[in-house]
């Protein structure tokens, strides 16, 4: 037979692959991806407890104070037991000091912040407010969720 006279015909290109199922490294993408999100939702559950547990320590010591006076003591003994995380010399600072250290370390205002919560706000009512017999049940309402919230951030810490 002559190789002229041959029918010859097109190349044909083969069909595409199917979509499904996927390639083995599509399925370990998938898989690395969902371990991913598993692990940051558990991260975050975590740390949630972590700090639902914090708050419910300092609830309950709070609940557990009779009178605002006392309120006053336990916040200022659980400010002082939570500055230990930070500086372990923390609990023996004194007077003025004592309040310019709460107001130097705010996690929240970043590693040495510059405010007055303590030194000017409701803060001062720590200095003499545990050693009274009596205390405002206004100002230590005011006082209450600015220590939790400081409590809180030096136990997360």
């Amino acid at each position: 037979m002559d190789p002229a006279g041959l029918p010859l015909r097109d190349i044909h290109q083969p069909s595409a692959p199917p979509l499904w199922p996927p390639a083995p490294g599509w399925w370990l993408l998938a898989l690395g991806v969902l371990a991913l999100v598993a692990g940051l939702w558990w991260w975050r559950r975590r740390r949630a407890r972590r700090r639902a547990a914090i708050a419910a320590v300092f609830d309950k010591a709070l609940a557990a104070a009779a009178t605002p006076a006392e309120e006053l003591a336990v916040m200022s003994g659980l400010l002082r037991r939570a500055a230990r995380r930070i500086d372990p010399q923390a609990d023996r600072f004194q007077h003025a000091d004592w309040l310019e250290f709460l107001d130097r370390h705010d996690p929240a205002a970043g590693r040495h912040a510059t405010g007055t919560a303590f030194t000017e706000g409701p803060g001062r009512l720590l200095l003499t407010g545990p050693w009274q017999k009596q205390a405002d049940a206004g100002e230590v309402a005011r006082l209450r969720p600015l220590a939790r919230a400081r409590f809180q951030a030096w136990m997360e810490a």
